[in-house]
C-alpha cells in the first residue's frame, strides 16, 4: 500500500510568536568507548589493537572488574570473567552508533572464528558518553530500546544528575551498582574538556 504524506498549510499568525516547528539542530560530537568481556586476559592487548584500527587512539582506559553480577555468559566465555572500558581520543558523531557496532561485531566473530578455549572469546560493548548520558548499542529489541538502524538499537543506561551518574529500572546490575561510576565521572571531565578545546562557544552544562 503505497503511503502518502500530504502537507497542510498553516497559518502561521496561528502559532505563538511566530514559530512554526522546533528548529533542527546538529547534535554535539560524544565519546565513544568500549566495554570488553573476556575470561581470557591475554588476549586483552590484541583485542585493544583490533579497536585501535577501526576507531583510532586510546585515551583511557578502566581498571578491570569481576564481571560477577550474572552468571549468563559463562556458558560461552567461561568462569572468570572480566570487564574493563576503553575510551577513543577522537570525539565521533552519535549517528554512527550502529556502524560501531556492526564492526565490533566484526571483530568478535574474527576472534570467535579461531581456536580458542572458549566459544567466545570476546564480547564487546560499543557505547557513548554524552554530558547527560550514556548510551549502550545492542543487537537486542526491548521496550526501553530504540531502533537506530540495520537491527541495532540503543540504550540509555545512565544518566547525569545531581552530580552523579544515575541508573533506571532496565539498567544492567553491573551499571546500577555504581562501580563504574568513578571511571565514566574522569571520562565526562576529559569529554567536558574536549568540548571547550575542539568546539568554542558550545553550551557545556554547569555541573
Amino acid at each position: 500500500m503505497e503511503v502518502s504524506f500530504a502537507f497542510v498549510p498553516i497559518i502561521l499568525n496561528s502559532y505563538p510568536f511566530g514559530q512554526i516547528m522546533g528548529q533542527i539542530s546538529q547534535p554535539a560530537p560524544v565519546k565513544l568507548f568500549t566495554g570488553i568481556l573476556t575470561s581470557l586476559p591475554a588476549i586483552i592487548p590484541e583485542v585493544e589493537s583490533c579497536l585501535k584500527a577501526k576507531f583510532g587512539a586510546i585515551d583511557m582506559r578502566s581498571n578491570e572488574f569481576p564481571f560477577d553480577s550474572t552468571r549468563y555468559y559463562e556458558d560461552e566465555m567461561g568462569c572468570s570473567i572480566i570487564r574493563l572500558f576503553v575510551a577513543f581520543e577522537s570525539l565521533f558523531s552519535p549517528s554512527n552508533l550502529a556502524l560501531v557496532k556492526t564492526a565490533t561485531n566484526d571483530i568478535e566473530a574474527a576472534f570467535a572464528a579461531r581456536q580458542f578455549a572458549v566459544r567466545r572469546p570476546v564480547n564487546l560493548d560499543p557505547g557513548y558518553l554524552a554530558e547527560s548520558k550514556i548510551v549502550l548499542a545492542s543487537t537486542k529489541n526491548f521496550y526501553h530500546r530504540i531502533l537506530l538502524a540495520d537491527g541495532i538499537y540503543g540504550e540509555v543506561t545512565l544518566h547525569y544528575s545531581k552530580h552523579a551518574w544515575q541508573a533506571f529500572p532496565w539498567s544492567f546490575p553491573d551499571f546500577r551498582s555504581g562501580r563504574y561510576d568513578e571511571f565514566f565521572a574522569r571520562l565526562r571531565r576529559v569529554y567536558r574538556q574536549q568540548l571547550r578545546e575542539n568546539l568554542p562557544g558550545s553550551e557545556i552544562t554547569d555541573d
